[in-house]
């Protein structure tokens, strides 16, 4: 069907934004994304580059609840919660903590597995085809652990996720690990491998897919604020931008971190919290490892570009605080220094932060916007953006067609916030 006289706004300019534009523009839509600053400059631009659908674990786990409170007492916590006398904040804290069982852990690992393997499968056929010069590699993703007592602890979280969910990976000993990686310390209690996750840079993906689009009359708009809506009824019929009104036929809300805030402006209440992340980009070591890397124990990830190395990690909840730590930064080096033999180049490329925008269930919210008939949301994926854009953008598109939607969109739905 041709619907070019349709058209669709999107808010928010990261990679959600970007493939929502691709999915649509495909469905012939005349679609016109807005960025308040610069695409993809946000938590788009600083990650680690996992596309991972291994990682289906959400980050209310019965040990996070644990971390949290101790983080209270410990500025240097990888996972910090700082106190905020925030209404909202302390609602989503508790509603957060209510989640932290194993019961709902599983529940919602179900649930990321769904919308995971469908957005790996995406990208295999996007990046085959469409996108390219991305440094994409699926060479897997490899978990490694200091100590015994934690990697007995994740293998067993392995072999869950691989019974009831089949999430396949295989165990690597301490012994055998020099043979895998001569680039690791001795010493190791081994690690897990999981060999389905890939990995590309970031930045690269998003330049190249805006190009594409771009050759395919979508239109981009940076600098451009979200000010308020218009309405009539259940219809959005323009948003105010700081370059005057903009009507469309169908609005997506797909603003990060800030979607929250956003969300009042149609009428509605999303329980979404900043979480803030780092990460520094340094030249690539003379012997860099050759697969991505996570590292539990300190909660800190290495990535190998062909371009680069990063180092990223770090989950504080200290509201929108737009500040650098200096010994944040200086932590990230010091967690990867544990793993690797050599030692990382000096000086930084690169440092950034950025606002994961964390829901309390750990879902992504995808679907209708509550108390609107052409308002779609997406937003809400916590640390899995890049891993869940293709399957995001396509369920969005699925949504404003009025079409079945390829997995059962339920789980990710506004409404579950009541």
């Amino acid at each position: 069907m041709d619907r070019n006289s349709e058209s669709v706004v999107i808010i928010g300019g990261g990679v959600i934004g970007i493939a929502c534009a691709h999915y649509l523009n495909q469905a012939g839509y005349s679609v016109t994304v807005l960025e308040s600053g610069s695409l993809a400059a946000a938590c788009s631009y600083g990650n680690c580059g996992y596309i991972c659908p291994s990682h289906v674990l959400p980050l209310a786990t019965p040990d996070a609840l644990r971390e949290g409170l101790m983080s209270l007492f410990d500025p240097s916590a990888a996972f910090r919660i700082k106190p905020r006398l925030e209404a909202s904040f302390i609602h989503w804290l508790w509603q957060f903590a209510k989640r932290c069982t194993k019961r709902q852990m599983l529940e919602t690992a179900e649930h990321l597995n769904a919308i995971s393997e469908s957005s790996a499968a995406e990208y295999r056929r996007l990046l085959a085809n469409e996108i390219i010069g991305t440094e994409y590699r699926q060479s897997g993703l490899f978990y490694v652990f200091q100590t015994t007592k934690a990697a007995e602890a994740f293998s067993a979280t392995a072999r869950t996720a691989a019974a009831q969910l089949g999430v396949q990976s295989s165990w690597i000993d301490g012994s055998d690990l020099g043979d895998f990686d001569s680039t690791l310390k001795p010493g190791m209690a081994g690690g897990v491998l999981f060999p389905d996750d890939a990995s590309l840079r970031p930045d690269r993906l998003t330049e190249q897919w805006v190009s594409m689009l771009k050759g395919r009359a979508v239109a981009f708009r940076e600098g451009v604020r979200f000010l308020g809506a218009k309405r009539s009824g259940r219809l959005i019929t323009a948003i105010e931008t700081s370059e005057g009104l903009m009507e469309a036929d169908h609005f997506v809300l797909a603003a990060g971190a800030i979607s929250g805030r956003m969300a009042s402006h149609f009428g509605a209440a999303l329980p979404v919290e900043p979480g803030k992340g780092y990460s520094i980009t340094l030249d690539r070591p003379a012997q860099s490892p050759r697969v991505p890397m996570l590292f539990p124990e300190h909660h800190v990830g290495i990535t190998p570009f062909d371009s680069g190395f990063r180092i990223g990690s770090m989950m504080e909840f200290t509201g929108f605080d737009r500040s650098i730590s200096r010994r944040r930064l200086d932590q990230l080096r010091a967690s990867a220094s544990h793993y690797l033999a050599d030692d990382l180049p000096k000086s930084n490329v690169e440092q950034w932060y950025g606002w994961r925008p964390m829901t309390w269930d750990s879902l992504p919210i995808i679907g209708a916007m509550p108390g609107t008939d052409n308002v779609c949301l997406a937003t809400g994926h916590n640390m899995l953006g890049l891993t869940l854009a293709p399957a995001t953008g396509k369920l969005v598109a699925e949504c404003i067609q009025g079409q079945t939607p390829h997995i059962d969109p339920s789980p990710y739905s506004a409404a579950r916030f009541g």
